[in-house]
């Protein structure tokens, strides 16, 4: 549906930033008084410094005034005057007077906080930048920007250059380009821009049952939905009269305006060096000729634009999308994608649908919490760890090797009453219903992304993008053609051999970096064992730990510090890492933009997925598992102790582990994505700020923004991702971690939203028509996340080997669980420790308990796993097995019963297809008919002629 090409019936204006303002006067009546003589500095009505001399040049000026503007003014309000004025040549030295003293009377007469050229007509559709260069390479660069803007100039652009000395700090040079209606309708003909034939007569969705309750929630009407519905085509100049053209200035937004200019400044040459043509505007930048390129906001977003400004979308954006305030508002998703186009616009859309769906596994991971915390004093196992007279007369055996001693089991009293709200009856249940909500996630969102790929245009755009999106670097570095099988044409071509060295260089590093953040996991896991002994004999000779060791106990307190040490170092990691995947992804000269994003956003993820999630994948699944018993430990490297866990099991520590990296990672990610920005813009504007607005151009402050650049949405997404693993992969241990991640993506949309309005240049538009590979790691991750949570509730928490006790082992019937801790601890005889592991104070304790299935020492078949290890082990995989094939089941059910394009979608799609077809055939015939008039009328014009001519010579003879 075309909802992105609109005409000038947009309600408000809203979605006309394309529009030009009034046309000045040109005639002498009209302009300005200094222009027309008298009043000038320098000139007779001024007391200055000048006298005869300013005089003089000001009834030239006025002279040169007359002689040019009735020539051509217009013309020459449309050329580089500043330039004209940089360089100066002495034959002109009188016109160039005039040319400043022109210019000088503009920036008195108007504001610079404008988006127009200096005739205020044409719109600025990009900008560059460059400062000058008193280095070896200065001629070089100038050279470069020379060719640079004499081939843009000859594809159509109009460009207006401000000299140095008009920008706020005296150094800098900014090219004002203006893409011409020949140009617009030209590259939206090339880039197969579909814009609007006709207003679409489809009605609108129904309304949901009780939208009316929805009302509070949603943002005003002509905000929502700022322009009508149109049927659209491909845009082509033979069928121009086609088009709703109401206005040439309107009809292409500017969106789509600084898409088709950055499309042209990607494309154009400026040079051959070392026999290569070179190309494209981020070359220019990269080499820092210019040192930025953007297109400009539509202005300040805490205020609406005066006229001759069209209206300012960013300020309507600013007020209802932007602000805190609104965080329980709808986005306005359509005048997001009409000012940032639909490549940011789909990022908030899936961003905001998964906010939508955290809020039902939000609810019930509340509800499975609350289960914990109302059960948790009534709870058996944390009852009989408590009582003195079961707890507190069990002696357990040490927890490491000499210097620690014998503890009694009730000092984990508070640890076991924490490790119940997450390790409860509810945790199987949350388990299996994450897995099935998972599924409706991606089900669902496959619905909602066809009805936005419907109304935004995006149906047919996957192949345009493959035949469209070249990479210049791959064209240039391409010394090869072949003919395209499908468009029959010769494109760019490079040979897989040429590339297999970068791509093993590429594989190598992604290898190496995850198995240094495998080395430093290790790393940190050698320091808990390390500092662990230590907190033991520390925490026990203290007095001071005599109140807080009731939760703060040796195997807590390493775990928190080893946490919080890994958060470090995943930061670290993921910093350095950054830099070298992109470079790394750069050298595999990737073909198109589609294929760059997704090697970068593959090599990312694996490593952040490593990155992030090793350490839960080590306190899940192996911690404690391979710990052996008193008298024969497991040790690391043959140094260290292999960790055990709480008597209450695991699960708290992995919670603890998820909520420190999940937590840290987003108030670290929010305050980097809002402060790390507005710092740097403060501190480029910090001098501007002394300067009056009406100094102080609209393309400068832009400029001092900072860059979102290329890979900016790529990071958002990235975040999103992983977060959405935690979400996932580990939510059995963690029930709250959905309604973390719902409170902190409402305050993300907001930051997001927030600093693309105020704190960024506005960024290139560009098309996307979904999420890309994303989307594909998303379903690996629903799919791995099934498999973690069943093994997470199987053999890291505590609820199969209680029910195993329950109904197999209990002997109580009034009490069924009465009994249990006792059941699970196995004996030790403190006599078979051997010397060297033995703690050194000695005790009267004749045995210890350790956590275990395995026969007492007076069992023939001492410390062997015992029949119910076994029975244990048997029912975890059972559980395993059973779960995954359940709940695999209900999602290929819910994958199979709702479909990925809605009905409703498709047959909106059917009908704007007719409509088009129709409309296009119409438009042909009618065209037909009257070139066929036209020519049967000439036709008959010749046929008379002819007669006549047979007639006079008939007479003649």
């Amino acid at each position: 549906m075309g909802g992105g090409s609109r005409g000038g019936t947009a309600v408000l204006g809203v979605g006309q930033p394309g529009r030009r303002g009034p046309a000045r006067p040109v005639d002498g009546a009209e302009r300005p008084r200094e222009l027309r003589g008298g009043g000038a500095p320098g000139g007779p009505g001024d007391d200055g410094p000048g006298g005869s001399e300013g005089a003089e040049a000001e009834r030239l000026s006025n002279l040169e005034a007359e002689y040019v503007f009735g020539m051509n003014e217009q013309s020459l309000s449309s050329r580089e005057t500043s330039f004209l004025i940089s360089e100066e040549p002495v034959s002109a030295k009188r016109f160039n007077l005039f040319l400043r003293r022109r210019l000088m009377f503009k920036k008195d007469e108007q504001s610079k906080d404008s988006i127009f050229f200096r005739d205020g007509i044409r719109q600025i559709d990009f900008v560059l930048s460059y400062v000058d260069d008193i280095k070896k390479e200065a001629e070089l660069k100038a050279e470069r920007r020379k060719e640079f803007e004499q081939n843009l100039r000859k594809t159509g652009l109009e460009l207006e250059i401000e000299d140095k000395r008009n920008s706020e700090d005296g150094r800098t040079y900014f090219v004002k380009i203006h893409a011409p209606w020949e140009v617009l309708v030209t590259y939206a003909e090339v880039l197969g821009i579909k814009m609007p034939i006709k207003e679409s007569d489809i009605p609108p969705a129904e309304n949901i049952p009780f939208s009316y309750m929805l009302g509070p929630l949603k943002l005003p009407k002509n905000v929502r939905h700022p322009r009508p519905e149109y049927f659209t085509a491909q845009f082509t100049r033979h069928r121009q009269e086609l088009f709703l053209i109401e206005d040439e200035s309107s009809f292409f937004p500017s969106s789509m305006r600084n898409r088709i200019v950055y499309y042209i400044l990607s494309r154009c040459p400026f040079g051959i060096e070392d026999g290569k043509k070179k190309f494209g505007i981020e070359r220019l930048l990269t080499s820092n000729t210019y040192s930025s390129a953007y297109p400009l906001h539509d202005g300040q977003y805490w205020k609406p634009s005066a006229p001759p400004n069209p209206v300012n979308e960013r300020y309507i954006l600013f007020q209802n999308w932007a602000r805190f305030s609104y965080f329980y508002k709808e986005q306005p998703l359509d005048l997001v994608r009409n000012y940032f186009g639909e490549k940011i616009a789909m990022y908030f859309v899936f961003l905001g649908f998964y906010t939508e769906m955290l809020s039902f596994a939000a609810i019930v991971g509340l509800a499975c919490f609350i289960y914990g915390l109302l059960s948790m004093h009534s709870n058996s196992n944390s009852s009989e760890i408590c009582d003195p007279t079961i707890g507190g007369q069990i002696i357990m055996c040490p927890l490491c090797d000499q210097v620690c001693d014998y503890w009694r089991l009730n000092t984990t009293c508070l640890a076991s009453k924490i490790s119940h709200l997450f390790d409860n009856e509810s945790t199987v249940f949350f388990a299996i219903f994450m897995g099935i909500w998972v599924t409706l996630f991606l089900e669902f969102w496959k619905q909602r992304q066809a009805r936005m790929e419907y109304e935004w245009d995006l149906v047919d755009f996957e192949e345009e993008q493959q035949q469209l999106q070249l990479r210049p670097e791959f064209e240039a570095m391409c010394k090869h053609r072949k003919m395209n099988a499908v468009t029959k044409e010769m494109e760019p071509y490079m040979p897989l051999w040429s590339r297999l060295p970068w791509y093993f260089l590429s594989g190598a590093t992604v290898t190496f970096w995850m198995a240094l953040v495998i080395a430093c996991m290790v790393a940190v896991i050698v320091y808990r064992l390390s500092v662990f002994a230590t907190f033991a004999s520390f925490m026990e000779s203290e007095a001071s730990f005599k109140h807080v060791k009731s939760f703060l106990t040796p195997q807590i307190t390493t775990s928190l510090s080893g946490s919080c040490l890994n958060f470090i170092v995943i930061l670290i990691l993921n910093f350095i890492y950054e830099k070298i995947s992109v470079w790394i992804t750069k050298m595999e000269i990737p073909r198109t933009y589609q294929e760059y994003e997704s090697s970068l956003t593959l090599k990312m993820f694996l490593f952040q997925f490593v990155n992030f999630y090793s350490s839960c994948f080590y306190v899940a699944f192996f911690k404690g598992k391979f710990v052996g018993y008193p008298g024969k430990y497991t040790y690391l490297f043959h140094a260290w102790r292999s960790e055990e866990c709480d008597p209450g099991g695991c699960l708290i520590e992995l919670t603890a582990q998820l909520t420190i990296i999940m937590t840290g990672k987003q108030i670290f990610g929010n305050i980097k994505e809002a402060i790390y920005p507005m710092v740097l813009n403060w501190w480029r504007r910090r001098k501007a700020r002394t300067n009056s607005e009406k100094l102080y151009s609209r393309w400068e402050q832009d400029h001092d923004l900072e860059t979102f650049g290329s890979l900016g949405l790529f990071y958002e997404y990235l975040e999103t991702v992983t977060q959405f693993g935690f979400v996932t992969l580990f939510v059995a241990s963690f029930p709250l971690a959905p309604l973390l991640a719902l409170l902190n993506n409402i305050i993300e949309i907001r930051v997001d939203a927030w600093k693309l309005t105020t704190q960024y240049r506005r960024p290139v538009a560009a098309k996307a028509h979904s999420i890309g590979v994303w989307q594909d790691i998303l379903y690996g991750m629903a799919v791995l996340s099934v498999a973690t949570n069943a093994f997470i509730v199987a053999f890291t928490s505590d609820i199969i080997p209680r029910l195993v006790y329950y109904y197999a082992y209990s002997t109580d019937d009034t009490e069924p669980m009465r009994g249990y801790v006792n059941d699970s601890l196995s004996t030790f005889l403190i006599a078979d420790f051997p010397n060297h592991t033995a703690p050194s104070e000695k005790r009267d304790f004749v045995t210890c308990r350790y956590r275990d299935y395995r026969y007492p020492p007076d069992h023939d078949q001492k410390y062997f796993q015992n029949m119910q290890y076994w029975h244990v082990l048997a029912a975890k995989m059972t559980f395993i097995i059973v779960m995954e094939h359940v709940v695999f089941l209900v999602k290929f059910l819910l994958a199979w019963m709702i479909p990925d394009v809605p009905k409703v979608v498709l047959d909106r799609i059917k009908r704007e297809k007719l409509m088009t077809v129709k409309i296009l055939h119409d438009f042909e015939l009618h065209k037909l008919k009257e070139n066929l008039k036209i020519s049967s009328t000439e036709l008959a014009k010749q046929v008379l002629i002819q007669e006549n001519k047979a007639q006079l010579a008939n007479s003649a003879v």
